[in-house]
C-alpha cells in the first residue's frame, strides 16, 4: 500500500518552492509490518495521487488552486494529527491509490477492509459537524438529507471504515476531537443498528459462523447507505464478508449479484436468500 510520509508532507508544506521536487511524500510499505494512521471521510473536492506527488513541479498558479481545495487541507490536517499522535505514516484513499492503474485500484478495494483493520488509529472527519460534541440525537434541521445524522453515516464505504479499525476517533469540521468509538458505542449503535459487540470488536465478523452476525443482518446495516457508483454498493461490502471479486465498473447492479454468488460459494449461511 502507498502511505504518506507525514514528516515529508509537512516539511514540503512549509515552503514548497524550496523543497527538492524529487522528495518522496508517498512510499510503498507493508500494512502488516507498519504502524500507521488512516483517514475516513466523505469525499468532496479532493487531491488525487498524481496531484499529490506532482505538486512541487507544477506551475505556481495551478499549485495554489490545488492547495486551496478542502481535500488538500484535509490531508495537511490529518498529517498534523498523525504526527501529534506519534505516527510517521498515514493512509488516505484520495491520494494513496493510483487510480490510473486498474490493477492497483482493484488491489486497494479488495484489501481496504484489511488496511483499516491493521491501522493503529482511524480518524473520522465529520465535515458537517460544527459543534464541539458528538451529536447524540437526530437533528433534521442540520442533517436533513442523511436521516438526521452526519452524512458520513449515510455513505456505503464508511460502514467498513467504522467496523474494521480497532481505534476510531471522531473530529468535527475544525479538527476538534469529539469522541472515540469506544466512548460513543451506544450512540453509534443507535445510528447504525450495528450491535455494540461488533463495534467494540470488528474481529467478530471473522470468527466461527455461530458467533458472527448472519449475512442478512450485515446486509441490513448497509441497506440505507448510498454510493456514488452503483457497483460500489457491492464492492464496499467485500471486506465485511471476507470475499474477493474482480472489479468491473460499468456492470451496474450485476456487481451485487456477483457478490451474493461469492458469499453463497464460501458460506453455508442461508440467510442471504432472505435478502433482495
Amino acid at each position: 500500500m502507498w502511505l504518506l510520509d507525514v514528516r515529508a508532507v509537512l516539511d514540503r508544506e512549509k515552503d514548497i518552492q524550496e523543497v527538492d521536487v524529487e522528495i518522496e511524500v508517498l512510499k510503498k510499505l507493508d500494512d502488516e509490518g507498519t504502524s500507521y494512521a488512516i483517514l475516513s471521510h466523505r469525499w468532496g473536492a479532493e487531491v488525487d495521487y498524481g496531484e499529490m506527488t506532482g505538486l512541487p513541479a507544477m506551475e505556481a498558479r495551478k499549485r495554489e488552486v490545488i492547495k486551496r481545495r478542502d481535500g488538500y487541507q484535509k490531508i495537511i490536517r490529518s498529517c498534523k494529527q498523525a504526527e501529534k499522535d506519534g505516527y510517521s505514516w498515514l493512509w488516505i484513499d484520495t491520494c494513496c491509490i493510483n487510480k490510473d492503474s486498474s490493477a492497483e485500484l482493484s488491489e486497494a478495494i479488495n484489501s481496504m477492509y484489511r488496511w483499516y483493520r491493521n491501522a493503529q488509529r482511524c480518524y473520522v472527519y465529520l465535515s458537517d459537524v460544527d459543534a464541539s460534541a458528538f451529536p447524540t440525537e437526530q437533528d433534521f434541521s442540520k442533517f436533513g438529507k442523511s436521516n438526521g445524522w452526519p452524512v458520513w453515516f449515510s455513505r456505503g464505504w464508511t460502514l467498513q471504515e467504522l467496523i474494521a479499525p480497532k481505534e476510531v476517533e471522531f473530529f468535527n469540521k475544525n479538527w476538534v476531537s469529539i469522541g472515540t468509538k469506544q466512548e460513543l458505542t451506544s450512540t453509534l449503535e443507535e445510528i447504525t443498528r450495528i450491535p455494540s459487540k461488533v463495534l467494540r470488536d470488528g474481529q467478530v465478523l471473522s470468527t466461527e459462523p455461530w458467533r458472527r452476525p448472519c449475512v442478512a443482518q450485515v446486509m441490513s446495516w448497509a441497506a440505507d447507505r448510498t454510493t456514488s457508483r452503483v457497483e460500489d454498493r457491492a464492492y464496499s461490502l467485500l471486506g465485511l464478508f471476507d470475499v474477493n471479486i474482480p472489479l468491473l465498473y460499468g456492470e451496474g447492479s450485476k456487481a451485487f449479484q456477483r457478490l451474493q454468488l461469492e458469499i453463497i460459494r464460501v458460506s453455508s449461511d442461508h440467510s442471504i436468500f432472505a435478502w433482495n
